[in-house]
C-alpha cells in the first residue's frame, strides 16, 4: 500500500513539474509574440507618418521642427525593426509616442488642416495604432511580471531553477521628461 502512495505522489509531482515547465515555456513565447506585436505596431505607425507628412506639408511649411521629429522617429523604428532588442524597441516606441501628441496639437490648431478628410483619417489611424501599441506594451509588462513572480516564488521557482529559466526584462514604461 505504501508503494502505491509513493507512486501516486511521484506521478502528481511529475505532472506538476511538467505543467510548470509548460507554463514557463508558453509565457516566454507569449512575451516574444507581444514584443513582435510592438514592432508591428511601430512599423504601422512609421508607414502612416509619411502619408500624414505629405498630406500636411503644403499647409505647414513653417513647421520644420515637426518634420525633423518625424524623420528621427522613423529612423528609430527602422533601427528597431526586425529584432527583439528591447532597448531599440523602447526608443522607437518613445519617439513615436512623443510625436503623436505634437502632431495632434498641430492639426487641431490649424482649422484648415483639421478639416481635411485625409489628415483626419490619418490622425485617427495614428491614434488607433498608438492605442494598440500601448496595449501591446501592457501585455509585455503584465506577462513579464507574472513570469518573474513565478520565477522567484515557491514552488514554481524550483521547477524554473531545474530547467534554467531566466528573468524576462519586459519593457520599461516611458517616463515624462
Amino acid at each position: 500500500m505504501t508503494g502505491y502512495i509513493v507512486f501516486g505522489v511521484l506521478i502528481i509531482l511529475a505532472l506538476y513539474v511538467v505543467s510548470q515547465y509548460n507554463w514557463f515555456q508558453t509565457t516566454k513565447t507569449r512575451i516574444t509574440a507581444a514584443i513582435q506585436d510592438i514592432g508591428n505596431q511601430l512599423k504601422r505607425q512609421a508607414s502612416l507618418i509619411p502619408n500624414l507628412e505629405s498630406s500636411t506639408k503644403g499647409y505647414l511649411k513653417h513647421e520644420k521642427d515637426i518634420y525633423e521629429d518625424i524623420v528621427s522617429a522613423r529612423k528609430a523604428v527602422e533601427k528597431a525593426s526586425g529584432g527583439n532588442d528591447m532597448s531599440k524597441i523602447e526608443a522607437a516606441s518613445n519617439a513615436i509616442s512623443n510625436l503623436v501628441p505634437k502632431l495632434q496639437v498641430l492639426v487641431e490648431s490649424n482649422p484648415e488642416l483639421k478639416a481635411t478628410e485625409v489628415v483626419t483619417r490619418l490622425m485617427d489611424e495614428l491614434r488607433d495604432t498608438s492605442d494598440k501599441l500601448m496595449y501591446a506594451r501592457r501585455v509585455v509588462i503584465d506577462l513579464s511580471a507574472e513570469y518573474n513572480i513565478r520565477l522567484v516564488t515557491l514552488p514554481s521557482n524550483i521547477v524554473a531553477g531545474m530547467f534554467g529559466f531566466k528573468e524576462q526584462k519586459g519593457i520599461a514604461t516611458p517616463t515624462e521628461g
